[in-house]
């Protein structure tokens, strides 16, 4: 039988999304709670029939309960253990848990590894926390048990990067810091290149790991071409592009300390190599005067939308960004244009694009469409955790 827990009472008809494994309830569709709930309480979950339905996190917000199961297994230390070990096992499966060119990977991705709240990195032995919701940072030490029983000898530490990532009204009081070991940010490798990562001052956890695939793809591409990174954060789609054999690179982030760990990193692979470049300048001023300058132009822009409200500002700044960037390439020339932005569909971020191509009058053909890697999986359930659109163009005339 399920655990002695609050309960909370959906409407009628609105089981229907358990039916589906959808992990997320929404506000509007409770009935009634019974007992007492706070941000991050465990509650079991009833349909209108009083149907057992399972278990999840209480939310204060939209998105009112998160999935955990939809059977009667206990949220527990065991319950994380299991998650976990699947969670390593697949990516054993997928070629990257022991890897020796690639040494960083993402080890739980939310709600694609069945966590909804809860992501993990992994840096050559450091896993990298982020609880995204109450109920993950109350779990916090069956997580890090889970995550040394699982990984062993090979985790040397564990930090926590939540303070910007738990809703902020929580009041959990969360600080960022080492909970198990100590480790300094370090080099790690990905497909044989080396970077820099600073999980402590970095953006998300330190890397984008999400571009592992889409960078490499980069690198077939780049040979004796001329090639400019937008947004480039760390540079590495410029390692990329230097590693296959571009003629130059140019990386522009409006961020001077980005920069400088862009710098760090071609040198770490290149040592003092004229081909590269790097501007710390506002993008969009960067991509007004750039005339049959550049190949290959890569732009992966921050998250445009977090939420629904602004996803119309987002996809008219995608429109623009995207006009400047087909403008301007030479003729021949190949795009590479993302959005991270989980609010913006791949239907509408290739019709922001699609509109970009035609106001600009040139002869554009999709010839590939990008996703995010096996290591951050969509779950087939949750169509939502496919944050991550990419499209290829190439520019003909």
């Amino acid at each position: 039988m399920p655990q002695q827990l609050p309960a909370v009472y959906l409407k009628s008809g609105k089981e229907q999304s358990l039916f589906r494994l959808h992990p997320w309830l929404f506000s509007g569709a409770i009935r009634k709670i019974k007992g007492e709930v706070k941000d991050g309480s465990l509650v079991e979950v009833y349909d209108a029939e009083n149907q057992f339905r399972g278990t999840g996190h209480y939310q204060i917000g939209s998105i009112a309960v998160r999935m955990l199961s939809f059977d009667d297994t206990p949220i527990d230390a065991a319950f994380y253990r299991s998650s976990i070990e699947d969670a390593y096992e697949a990516r054993l499966r997928i070629g990257l848990a022991e890897n020796p060119h690639t040494n960083v990977f993402r080890l739980i991705h939310g709600e694609g590894d069945f966590l909804p709240g809860l992501i993990v990195d992994f840096y050559m032995g450091v896993a990298v926390v982020q609880f995204h919701s109450v109920g993950m940072f109350l779990h916090a030490e069956w997580i890090y048990q889970a995550l040394k029983d699982v990984l062993g000898s090979r985790l040397t530490a564990i930090y926590n990067k939540s303070e910007a990532t738990i809703p902020f009204k929580a009041n959990t009081g969360v600080k960022d810091g080492y909970v198990f070991g100590e480790a300094q940010p370090g080099e790690v490798l990905e497909n044989g290149n080396r970077f820099l990562v600073d999980w402590v001052a970095g953006q998300k956890t330190g890397f984008f790991i999400d571009q592992r695939e889409n960078r490499q793809l980069l690198a077939s591409y780049a040979k004796g071409k001329d090639v400019l990174n937008m947004f480039g954060f760390t540079g590495g789609f410029s390692v990329y592009a230097m590693q296959g054999g571009a003629n130059r690179v140019h990386t522009v982030d409006s961020s001077k300390q980005a920069i400088s760990l862009t710098d760090k990193n071609i040198a770490l692979n290149f040592g003092e190599d004229e081909r590269h470049q790097s501007f710390a300048v506002d993008a969009f001023e960067y991509l007004e005067n750039i005339e049959n300058q550049y190949d290959i132009i890569v732009l992966d822009p921050p998250a445009f939308a977090k939420h629904q409200d602004a996803l119309h500002n987002a996809l008219q700044g995608y429109k623009r960004l995207n006009a400047k960037a087909i403008r301007q390439i030479r003729k021949g020339g190949i795009l590479f244009t993302f959005s991270c932005s989980q609010a913006v569909s791949r239907e509408n971020f290739r019709k922001s694009v699609f509109a970009a191509a035609a106001n600009t009058g040139r002869k554009v053909r999709i010839i590939h469409q990008l996703s995010q890697p096996a290591d951050h999986p969509v779950n087939i359930y949750h169509p939502e955790s496919e944050y991550l659109k990419g499209l290829v163009l190439l520019i003909e005339n």
